[in-house]
């Protein structure tokens, strides 16, 4: 039985197929951003195709279909999403939009041109009713069901299609939560309800708050999406797993995710560094910077010792999300991306894409230059091959539309487009450089594997700006989300927040926490018939220093925590903390606050097949040449060009030249060398 992972992007729908064999296939389509179903189907035809079958009688065949999306994210930072209304505990009605101060993110706090911060819930969507619970978990007052109904009456007479229901120290006890979200729904069935602690079952009111009401917002849409996704499959013959990809790095079922729509923020990108992190491994590198430079934008993962970095404490546009997701941060800057003047004149690339509709100009519908514009007009992309002869782009629109851009600055179209090649080269290598410097990494120490459409063009410019010694573009290098997903494990996290010092900890009170979460866990992959004897745990706890505001998470030996393992998990946090921080503080108490489990069932190994040494030179793999610019010269160069697929194992190339696939090109600029490794993925470095 075959199976299928399908990353649904800004642009492109990328469709991986495992055969039995272990072989993959790949497959593009267009991203239909009016009913995303659409590029889905388009992507999965064309794999049918290439088996000779009909859709019906290929999805019959097909085992598993993990599915990553980018729908949440963009209903959010469009702001497309639902009319949303809160329902909150009486004197707290502004945490949401008091949001701690913090007045802006990406801009100077002394802009007074800055709008202000626009909350996803408007004031006058926001009610109040009486209740308490207290830290303590105890219900000091009782929900006042009929301030409730007509706290929700006016919502709804507001036309509001999603409610949150954000209610104080819920994490402790959700019991007034779940109150108020039955009443509601028996009120209106067709209404979209989270309940915060059902969501983020942990301390901190403005970060659940917000979490939940970011899920009501994109919930409406999420739901409809997935529920079409997962009926069309089933109409069109698929028996097998549909499962989402999540953004704390795991997947699931359907109907395990759509009631808490938030954790599918990012599904797409958050698979994107298990990539790396197999792909790595081939080579024995374990420090890598895994890049994924689509048609939209630019993903980011800074991964030391072969560890995937988690956070929670995100944002997406000026929303803060507080689940654990892993640490991908995005720019605009992909094929898409436009080009602009900015109010000094001075030229940008980014964050503004074409996107899918129109496209950039040399899809023939768009007017703007975008950067793929300008990679054709340098030579770069083949016109003739783009998405393996699937699209024709169009030279003389490509160069008119760069043309204009340059326009303003006086500069000729080969000018402008090597300006905007190095713009938006500096726009990502600013974020890589951020990303390290951050974490106190040296970008010289990491191995970039370069995915997305457009990474492999970008991958060795970035590599030379940044010293970055070796570069990996794998052999899936467009579709790197969609093969991270098969190397997800199907699973849930759970968390439950417990502040105490450690002089005061309960021992009985954690192993009852961790006995509630196995519990659930328990009940949950039974809904989906896995039974626990399959399950797999790991518990881990978040500790600090007394004093502190962010914390550390820690592996826990086991779920039963004692006196003596108690001793030996404080020796691992200040030798974490001085990994982490050059310093630790052995002589300050420590404080844990939220105690985790994360839930994880076996899945089926991907193995990448190694293939022959070549027998052929290189040259048996020339498919001609294209004149092409490089490093601000004036002068065109004569660049040889190669087919991927005839390409073998230990073939070599000297710089310059130009490696073509249906899915993607990598430029080996002048000063690099490129080698074909087991995998037949390509390795280059700076010579």
């Amino acid at each position: 039985m075959k199976q299928l992972t399908i990353d649904v992007g800004g642009t492109f729908t990328d469709c991986l197929v495992l055969e039995e064999t272990g072989q993959l296939q790949r497959f593009k389509a267009a991203t239909t951003p009016e009913d995303p179903t659409g590029g889905f189907f388009d992507a999965v035809r064309k794999a049918a195709k290439h088996y000779g079958q009909t859709l019906e009688r290929f999805l019959a065949e097909v085992e598993q279909v993990v599915h990553g999306t980018t729908l949440g994210t963009n209903i959010l930072i469009t702001e497309h999403g639902a009319k949303v209304g809160m329902i909150t505990t009486k004197g707290f009605r502004d945490i949401v939009e008091m949001r701690r101060g913090i007045r802006n993110l990406h801009g100077s706090m002394f802009d007074m041109f800055i709008e202000p911060y626009k909350p996803l819930v408007p004031r006058y969507l926001c009610r109040v009713v009486e209740e308490r619970t207290l830290y303590t978990g105890q219900v000091l007052t009782p929900l006042n069901e009929e301030e409730l109904r007509g706290a929700a009456r006016r919502l709804l007479d507001e036309g509001c299609t999603a409610i949150a229901i954000c209610f104080l120290h819920s994490y402790a006890n959700g019991e007034n939560e779940l109150k108020a979200k039955r009443l509601v729904q028996a009120m209106a069935p067709e209404v979209y309800v989270t309940a915060s602690h059902e969501i983020l079952p942990v301390w901190r009111e403005f970060e659940r708050f917000s979490t939940a009401v970011v899920s009501a917002y994109i919930g409406p849409a999420v739901t409809r999406y997935a529920r079409k996704l997962q009926s069309s499959l089933g109409e069109r013959g698929f028996r097998g797993r549909l499962l989402m990809m999540l953004a704390n790095g795991l997947v699931q079922m359907v109907d395990e995710c759509v009631d808490r729509a938030v954790y599918l923020l990012n599904s797409g990108p958050a698979a994107a560094p298990s990539a790396a992190v197999y792909l790595g491994a081939l080579h024995d590198k374990r420090n890598l910077l895994s890049v994924d430079m689509g048609g939209t934008s630019f993903d980011v993962c800074v991964i030391k010792d072969a560890e995937i970095p988690t956070t929670t404490d995100s944002w997406v546009g000026e929303h803060r999300v507080a689940i654990k997701m892993v640490d991908v941060p995005t720019v605009g800057a992909g094929g898409g991306s436009l080009a602009w003047m900015d109010s000094l004149g001075l030229l940008r690339v980014g964050p503004q894409s074409a996107g899918a509709d129109p496209g950039p100009a040399a899809y023939g519908k768009g007017e703007v230059a975008a950067v793929t514009d300008a990679d054709l007009v340098l030579g770069y992309i083949p016109p003739d091959y783009f998405l393996g002869g699937d699209i024709k782009l169009d030279v003389k629109r490509a160069h008119q539309a760069v043309a204009r851009a340059g326009a303003q600055l006086k500069l000729d179209v080969d000018r402008t487009a090597q300006a905007m090649f190095t713009t938006i080269n500096t726009v990502m290598a600013n974020l890589i450089t951020e990303g390290c410097t951050n974490k106190g990494h040296d970008v010289r120490d990491f191995t970039l594997v370069a995915g997305g459409g457009a990474g492999g063009i970008h991958a060795a410019a970035l590599a030379r700006q940044l010293s970055i010694p070796m570069v990996i573009v794998p052999r899936v290098a467009a579709l790197m989300s969609a093969f991270g997903m098969f190397a997800k494990d199907l699973g849930l996290e759970y968390a439950r927040s417990c502040a105490r010092r450690q002089n005061k900890l309960d021992f009985a009170e954690i192993g009852g926490l961790y006995a509630d979460m196995r519990r659930k866990a328990r009940e949950d992959f039974a809904r989906i018939g896995i039974p626990e004897s399959q399950l797999s745990y790991q518990p881990t706890v978040e500790m600090r220093y007394v004093g502190q505001f962010h914390e550390v998470e820690m592996d826990l030996p086991g779920e039963t925590l004692d006196a003596g393992s108690l001793q030996a998990l404080l020796a691992s946090f200040h030798a974490r903390y001085e990994k982490m921080y050059t310093y630790s503080m052995p002589w300050r108490a420590v404080e844990f606050l939220t105690f985790r489990l994360k839930v994880t069932a076996p899945r089926r190994p991907v193995e990448m097949a190694v293939r022959a040494r070549a027998a052929t030179r290189v040259e048996a793999a020339r498919r001609g040449s294209r004149q092409c610019l490089f490093d601000g010269k004036p002068q065109r160069v004569e660049t040889p060009a190669y087919d991927w697929d005839r390409m073998e194992p230990g073939h070599r190339l000297d710089g310059p030249a130009l490696v073509d696939d249906k899915t993607t090109t990598v430029l080996v600029p002048p000063g690099f060398a490129c080698e074909v490794d087991a995998y037949h993925n390509l390795v280059l470095r700076a010579q």
